[in-house]
């Protein structure tokens, strides 16, 4: 468990910026960022270079419904005179024997991606580009360490010139075995080798992974355990033996775990323990051999072979090694000698099992899992030779870490086979990142396009006004008949009514003027329930007067009467004030005998049927002029208003004379300009894709409000859905498995945009909410994409609500014939207030659009519920002003 701790605090120092420099464990990033997924297919070369000997394998992999994978391989010889010549020499005896390979298979004029498995300590910066850090395992080649070996690969190919592949990925053999594995385990993310030498990768979370940029997904590290200790971490635990040995070997003072646990050195150490007890005539009556003190006699191998416990064969064993060192073991040589190996291995699996406990609670706290459930790939001739290295690696790991579900899976086919599959992975993820993007694109506006939303948006608006064409255009420029911003000298008691959603508030607003200028607000909220909404009008009025009637009774005003302000958030034509014929219901709303209708007479006839108090009804607005009015009272430049919630629209205060639809051309009106309906005439037609048409056709007012569907809250999350259902269906997503879930409508809430895109929120937090959704088969790069989904849809939204605004502010400016104009704009809406990137594009886009228009954005903080309220009080001012 302390070497557990030990080996935690080392990986710690090596994913840290300022740490690794100096980090025993160096935490190499790999850039091999997901692992397989089963839909990898095609043919792939590989080079396996780690050893005495290197392979070259073909391997092809088939996804036709059922994972295969078919290889010939190869295997070759590495001299010692090229093991420590030159490196030119050993890369172009490599090029060679590729060369030899392609000949054999008939291949020689294809170009077949390579995957480079190079089992030595590199710097990466990318997939395809590995520089050589230092050689081990005995390989002393010159001019090699500090360059890039895919680099030096290239250059002995094409000084040959007889044939041309296309190197996509260099690796390590651990993280071979890791992707190996994970073809046949999709649980598979960590890879363990115990051979020759000894190391360890495993997936790790970017976040961590301080010397890389960016921290979304996961990536591969390779650890390059074998140096722990290196910085004399474990020199309490190093014996004397350990010391001779790393004295003698080719890399002193260096690669101090590995020389305790792996094949190269674990012969050793049982021989030169035998030698010292021999010294001190404990075996062997005291004497030794030439053999016996020779350096690499006792072969790691022998370890094995000793420690059989199939009946007695590990002691015959023993006697027969020993004999071939020309010693005369007695049967209690033998029992000692067996009991040297079985103390050295078992040291070896349990250090081994140590710092593999430290790796596991690392993944188990990337994941804040109570419970990790994980699988191991493994390889190497120690992990699969010895007869009992496996058993103890795996119980002690059991031991250290009992809340982690652990499965060991050998790997078969070697780290070559890894090296594909790592290719085979990059070529999916390149290829499904073309079709991915090809797909968003087509949700991503230029700057020209968004300058022409914003031209055609004007050109509507100008329709709006117009009398002759008001009636066929789009975007209706409602006048509002409110001619004024507050001026401060309001004062009274107000009731207000808010109604734009499933939810709507009564509101009692005490307005106070002078010097101690102040609004208090008491209100409740009320729900509206579906069938109400979509029952008759009737009963939604008689429904909104029981609740007005609830509230006068909650605040003590049994019976009162006051002016009431109505926030109707729904398109209205408007004569006066005090009336607002309903043109048609949005936002879900169906509710019958209402489109037609001045909603003041259905409220006033709802009131007059329960005769419990009277009320009188001075102004209807919209929550947009609302949410003007709001702002007006704290900024006197504030002349739009904003709303970008469950719907979206703008008002703002035109020139009386460009107003057609009304009488007289002194001053200027607040026009609500319905831009929701922009679109409805095929205007953005050219900028809707698939997805937008999927949910304008399935809602309930098709053909209406395009604008609106393109931007409000209400309609995001199920074009996220769309585009996800689609990613799926063409295997870009969820590993292609559909889930009934992932086809139901209105699962994915706009609000589970706003959580998704927070800069805050780990992937793993994304995933918690895609398994919330039902979407439980969702792995870390399914969260990356979810995320840029997301992102991509909610950044079309805010850059057409920001050409939308940029229409608006430049006709302000134009209207007053200003070279530059200062204006302020009240923003109010879920969507606005809680995504947390919306506002910042959209701001981007005003400014790109409008460069000569300084515009404040200023957040409505108190609804459009008080806008209806200094409506109210405005026009009380007004009215008794002129009496």
């Amino acid at each position: 468990m302390d070497v557990t701790m030990r080996y935690r605090r080392e990986m710690d120092r090596g994913l840290g910026r300022d740490t690794s420099p100096t980090a025993s464990v160096k935490m190499l990033p790999t850039f091999v960022r997901s692992t397989p997924d089963g839909t990898e297919h095609g043919d792939f070369l590989a080079l396996d270079l780690g050893g005495t000997n290197f392979r070259v394998l073909l391997v092809r992999v088939s996804a036709n419904g059922k994972q295969k994978v078919e290889m010939e391989n190869q295997i070759y010889a590495i001299p010692e005179d090229l093991r420590r010549g030159s490196g030119s020499g050993l890369f172009d005896h490599i090029a060679e024997c590729l060369a030899t390979f392609l000949d054999k298979l008939g291949i020689k004029d294809k170009k077949l991606p390579l995957g480079f498995t190079f089992s030595f300590p590199c710097q990466q910066t990318k997939l395809d580009e590995s520089i050589l850090v230092s050689w081990t395992k005995g390989f002393k080649a010159s001019g090699v360490e500090g360059k890039d070996v895919v680099g030096m690969l290239r250059t002995a190919i094409k000084k040959r010139g007889d044939f041309d592949i296309d190197i996509v990925a260099v690796i390590n053999d651990t993280v071979g075995t890791m992707m190996t594995c994970g073809y046949d385990d999709h649980h598979c993310e960590i890879g363990l080798i115990v051979g020759t030498g000894t190391n360890a990768c495993y997936m790790e979370e970017m976040r961590n992974l301080e010397t890389v940029e960016g921290d979304e997904g996961r990536m591969c590290v390779n650890m390059e355990w074998g140096a722990f200790g290196d910085d004399g971490k474990l020199d309490d635990l190093r014996t004397p033996f350990d010391v001779e040995i790393d004295l003698g070997s080719l890399n002193p003072g260096k690669q101090l775990f590995e020389k305790m646990i792996s094949g190269l050195y674990m012969g050793e150490l049982v021989r030169l323990i035998l030698v010292k007890m021999a010294k001190e005539e404990l075996v062997f009556q005291g004497k030794t051999t030439p053999e016996l003190l020779t350096m690499g006699h006792f072969q790691t191998s022998f370890v094995s072979a000793i420690e059989n416990e199939k009946n007695n064969e590990g002691l015959l064993n023993a006697e027969q090694v020993l004999q071939g060192l020309g010693l005369s073991p007695s049967a209690e040589d033998c029992v000692t000698t067996q009991r040297v190996c079985q103390i050295v291995s078992t040291r070896a699996a349990h250090l081994c099992a140590a710092t593999l406990a430290a790796v596991l609670r690392q993944i188990r706290d990337n994941k804040a899992a109570e419970r990790l459930r994980t699988t191991v790939g493994v390889d190497g001739s120690v992990y699969k030779n010895h007869p009992q290295f496996a058993r103890r690696l795996q119980k002690m790991v059991r031991r250290l870490v009992p809340d982690c579900d652990v499965r060991f899976l050998r790997s078969e086919d070697g780290s070559g086979k890894g090296a594909a599959m790592v290719t085979a992975v990059a070529y999916r993820l390149a290829k499904q990142h073309t079709e991915r993007q090809h797909v968003l694109d087509t949700l991503r506006l230029s700057s020209a396009q968004l300058l022409e939303v914003k031209r055609r948006m004007n050109t509507e608006m100008n329709r709006g006004l117009d009398r002759n064409t008001h009636t066929n255009a789009t975007v209706k420029m409602l006048p509002t008949f409110v001619r004024a911003t507050p001026n401060g000298t309001e004062r009274g008691d107000f009731l207000a009514l808010d109604l734009g959603g499933t939810n709507f508030r009564v509101l009692l607003v005490r307005v106070r003027s002078g010097k101690r200028r102040s609004v208090e607000m008491h209100n409740k909220i009320y729900a509206i329930p579906q069938d109400i909404m979509q029952g008759t009008g009737d009963e939604l009025f008689d429904h909104i007067v029981h609740c007005i009637a609830d509230f006068l009774e909650y605040m003590g005003m049994k019976g009162a009467s006051l002016p009431l302000g109505f926030t109707f958030s729904f398109p209205c034509q408007q004569n006066k004030l005090d009336q607002g014929i309903l043109l048609k219901w949005t936002k879900g709303f169906k509710a019958t005998g209402c489109e037609g209708q001045d909603v003041v007479n259905l409220l006033k006839d709802a009131i007059h049927r329960h005769e419990e108090f009277d009320l009188d009804v001075v102004a209807v607005v919209n929550d947009t002029v609302g949410t003007m009015m709001t702002c007006g009272y704290e900024d006197s430049h504030c002349e739009v208003g904003l709303i970008v919630g469950t719907g979206t629209n703008a008002c703002y205060m035109e020139e009386m004379e460009n107003v057609e639809l009304v009488e007289g051309d002194d001053g200027r009106m607040c026009v609500n300009m319905e831009w929701g309906a922009f679109g409805d005439h095929g205007e953005l037609d050219d900028f809707c894709t698939p997805f937008d048409h999927a949910v304008d056709e399935r809602s309930a007012n098709p053909g209406r409000q395009r604008f609106e569907k393109m931007i409000s809250g209400m309609y995001l999350g199920e074009i996220v859905r769309n585009v996800l259902l689609d990613f799926t269906t063409r295997g870009l997503l969820f590993r292609g498995r559909l889930s009934e879930r992932l086809k139901t409508r209105g699962i994915f809430e706009t609000k589970f945009l706003s959580q998704i895109e927070s800069d805050r929120l780990a992937l793993r937090q994304v995933r918690s909410i895609l398994q919330h959704l039902g979407l439980t088969s969702s792995t870390c790069d399914d969260s990356i994409l979810v995320k840029e989904v997301c992102a991509v849809v909610s950044r079309r939204a805010a850059q057409l609500c920001g050409a939308g605004l940029a229409a608006v502010v430049d006709k302000i400016r134009l209207n007053r014939r200003l070279e530059q104009l200062r204006v302020t704009v009240g923003v109010d809406g879920t969507l606005y207030k809680l995504h947390p990137h919306f506002s910042t594009i959209m701001r981007e886009t005003l400014r790109e659009l409008a460069p000569q228009c300084e515009v404040t954005l200023v957040q409505s903080e108190d609804g459009s519920g008080k806008g209806a309220a200094l409506i109210t009080a405005v026009a009380c001012r007004l009215r008794d002003g002129a009496k």
